[in-house]
């Protein structure tokens, strides 16, 4: 009995690998399988069950190419939301892995069709569960995905689903969620790198609080939906995508084909954000590298044509893969070299700029302040005066804002980086003078500047 945990980069997903003799069963895989079938030569073994906890929102799942390459089995649950699968289980199935029993569970509540994987070893008790986003460590997955008008009445369905499916299991199981921390697919996860039910009955707030309490917190959670999600869902109602073999191959073009090329495109620019206030090319938006797989699909789609200008080539294919994960394949060339090409070639250059805690605090009056973080975010402690509007929302929303385009304005998030994407947002609507706030709110805590709720 073997298990090995796969993450996915960017998104905080997790595939598990999980073996007996010469068998594995592969759960939630991403588009991307290299790394699968790299895990399965580690192992010494092959794949023959490819098993989804749910349809995924967040990510394009490679179940159905993976299963065309290995001959796996399709494993998931018997719901209409899914047009495919070889095994389509209902609660309390089972199927065998060597000499492992996986027993089926249904934990709705995150997504009507979401399943959960018991592996029981033979004549032993549970070994580990495979809980996809019916439970994290430390909370749940969000509960409005389904209806947001019916987040709370989820929140207290998922509350029953996991005190009748997973407190019974002995204190000794292992928890394998789908995501860690900084997923959006939930928010308030543990930062913790395996537990088990009994520590989670210990600190888990689906546990600790009562179902009125959590069914009010988790269903109250203000998490924004990314229009992407829509995509996902359509393409993993199918088995998800096959790789992109093209992410390899983005054209690297010099400062005067990117000039001509990219001219009413869309130009992500995968610089830290102090690069971009740096320099930049006009009308280009600030999505740093991590970011792209979240925010690059705020702003592009699936049709959406994409050229790139990071830090360095080597950057390009991991660019081009990070948005290939959300379904966004049209990265259709890259400023070889990186900006430094670009500011050597004598191309027209734009700057925004940055400013100090401290100095934004000595000379408030002089400064408009928005705060581009999630709605609870702000909710939780913000700089006194502030306006406030998600980074995700902005572009669309910006004429609801009481922004004076004269004067300059001052963008923060977190530390800095959806801040810069604001910023971009900003330019290309006419702002003039828009500065990031270096180290965003986490920075202005830590000097214990002035704060409101």
């Amino acid at each position: 009995m073997k298990m090995q945990r796969i993450e996915t980069p960017g998104i905080a997903h997790y595939a598990y690998l999980i073996a007996d003799g010469a068998q594995a069963a592969l759960f939630d895989p991403g588009r991307f399988v290299e790394p699968y079938f790299e895990a399965a030569r580690d192992l010494g073994v092959r794949i023959t069950h490819i098993v989804e906890t749910h349809r995924q929102e967040d990510f394009a799942m490679g179940s159905a190419y993976l299963a065309q390459q290995t001959g796996a089995k399709i494993v998931n649950g018997n719901f209409d939301t899914l047009e495919y699968g070889d095994m389509r289980l209902n609660a309390g199935d089972t199927f065998a892995l060597g000499e492992l029993t996986i027993q089926a569970l249904h934990t709705p509540g995150h997504t009507p069709e979401s399943m959960s994987y018991v592996v029981y070893p033979p004549g032993d008790e549970a070994w580990c569960v495979l809980t996809g986003d019916a439970l994290f460590y430390g909370t749940t997955g969000r509960t409005d995905l389904p209806d947001a008008d019916k987040a709370v009445e989820n929140a207290g369905l998922l509350y029953d689903v996991v005190q009748d499916k997973f407190s019974s299991l002995p204190d000794t199981t292992v928890v394998l969620p789908a995501h860690g921390p900084g997923s959006v697919c939930g928010s308030g996860m543990a930062e913790k790198p395996f537990s088990t039910i009994g520590e989670e009955k210990r600190y888990n707030e689906v546990f600790t609080l009562s179902r009125e309490q959590f069914a009010r917190k988790k269903g109250g959670e203000r998490n924004p939906r990314p229009p992407f999600f829509r995509i996902m869902e359509r393409v993993n109602k199918k088995g998800g995508l096959a790789p992109l073999a093209r992410a390899e191959a983005v054209p690297l073009l010099s400062a005067a084909e990117f000039a001509e090329r990219s001219r009413e495109k869309l130009v992500f620019d995968t610089r830290e954000p102090e690069g971009f206030a740096g320099g930049h090319l006009a009308g280009s938006h600030s999505i740093w590298f991590g970011g792209l797989p979240v925010f690059g699909g705020w702003v592009g789609d699936e049709n959406t044509s994409i050229y790139l200008v990071t830090d360095r080539n080597d950057d390009v294919s991991g660019a081009a893969k990070h948005l290939a994960r959300i379904g966004i394949d049209h990265v259709d060339g890259a400023l070889t070299g990186g900006f430094s090409t670009w500011r050597s070639s004598g191309q027209p250059i734009e700057g925004s700029g940055t400013i100090t805690p401290e100095t934004l605090n000595a000379n408030r009056g002089e400064y408009q302040v928005l705060d581009v973080r999630e709605a609870d975010e702000f909710a939780g402690g913000h700089i006194p005066g502030a306006l406030h509007m998600y980074v995700g929302y902005l572009a669309d929303q910006l004429k609801e804002l009481p922004l004076d385009r004269d004067r300059p304005v001052v963008v923060t998030c977190g530390v800095g980086h959806r801040a810069g994407l604001g910023v971009s947002i900003l330019l290309r609507a006419g702002f003039k003078d828009v500065r990031n706030l270096l180290g965003g709110m986490k920075a202005w805590k830590a000097l214990e500047l002035p704060q409101e709720d």
